[in-house]
């Protein structure tokens, strides 16, 4: 038996998470298992979405945080790591400059990674084999906080994905239009027409958090009216009193109902009762892309 310690880092609109995982194998199994989890509210999006590039007192957060990160990875003596960032980073004007000052003063590598190259990972992942192994077809959606990636899987293939510049902290900032919603509507439409119930299944913070509120055991799906339900129950109360009420970090409060908004609009386009929410994410796709390509290989 053979335990080999890999790290994922995912720079995302809203926080910045560091999973430590143990990969523990044998001739037959591997076990991914989660040896440490640390998340910092730093909300990239907000600069990047808003400002258009990240402003110097984030930039000065960011890599404090990836120090902090490199030490927890040496305690835990990670073999490999790999740190992604999506959309805040990718699409700020200074975000390469970023990623060589965090790489100077931290020795981290950062890398700018397109939706595509995100859900690579993510769906190479064992949580897409054991779906595909319940359902034909399902409808993959990620919200984050700059942007919603799908992508449609049919008949034990990748139909069709894309990802919509509508996300938590662009919501939050007034900065979604009619339009851009009515483009993904009709995308969605046009690619689930004749599919009949769509099996959604749901990745980001917010799901995840909803899922926990309802109390339901592992594997069993949310409905609509239950997101729908919730989404309605949480508009009644401030961020500051959801925080309080429902033991809601600051930086989950204000975005939630943002989440949510987007979550139940897909699953109605898509004629969907039903959503699976793995708690899977970037960083978990990460672990088993290292295990993948640096152990197996």
């Amino acid at each position: 038996m053979k335990v080999h310690k890999l790290a994922g880092i995912d720079i995302g609109s809203n926080s910045v998470r560091l999973l430590v995982s143990n990969v523990i194998t044998d001739r037959k199994n591997t076990l991914f298992k989660k040896s440490s989890l640390t998340r910092l509210p730093i909300r990239l999006g907000s600069d990047s979405f808003g400002k258009g590039k990240i402003a110097k007192k984030n930039i000065n957060r960011l890599v404090t945080g990836m120090r902090a990160y490199s030490n927890i990875m040496d305690v835990h003596g990670v073999e490999q790591y790999r740190a992604c960032a999506t959309s805040a980073l990718r699409e700020a004007s200074n975000g390469e400059e970023v990623c060589r000052m965090v790489l100077e003063e931290t020795g981290i590598n950062i890398e700018l990674i397109d939706g595509k190259e995100e859900a690579k990972m993510i769906f190479n992942s064992d949580m897409i084999d054991s779906i595909r192994d319940q359902e034909d077809s399902f409808l993959y959606m990620d919200v984050g906080g700059g942007s919603t990636e799908f992508t449609l899987f049919y008949g034990n293939q990748i139909k069709a994905s894309r990802s919509f510049k509508i996300g938590t902290i662009r919501l939050l900032n007034g900065m979604v239009h009619k339009d851009d919603w009515d483009v993904m509507r009709d995308w969605i439409r046009a690619e689930t027409k004749g599919m009949g119930e769509v099996l959604m299944v749901g990745s980001g913070g917010n799901i995840n958090r909803t899922f926990k509120m309802s109390d339901r055991k592992a594997g069993q799906p949310l409905s609509l009216d239950y997101i729908e339900n919730t989404y309605n129950m949480l508009l009644k109360f401030t961020p500051e009193e959801r925080m309080i009420k429902f033991d809601l970090n600051p930086d989950r409060a204000d975005v939630i109902t943002h989440a949510l908004k987007i979550y139940k609009s897909a699953m109605t386009w898509a004629g969907s009762e039903r959503m699976l929410v793995p708690k899977k994410g970037l960083a978990d796709g990460i672990v088993r892309y290292l295990f993948r390509e640096h152990v197996l290989s």
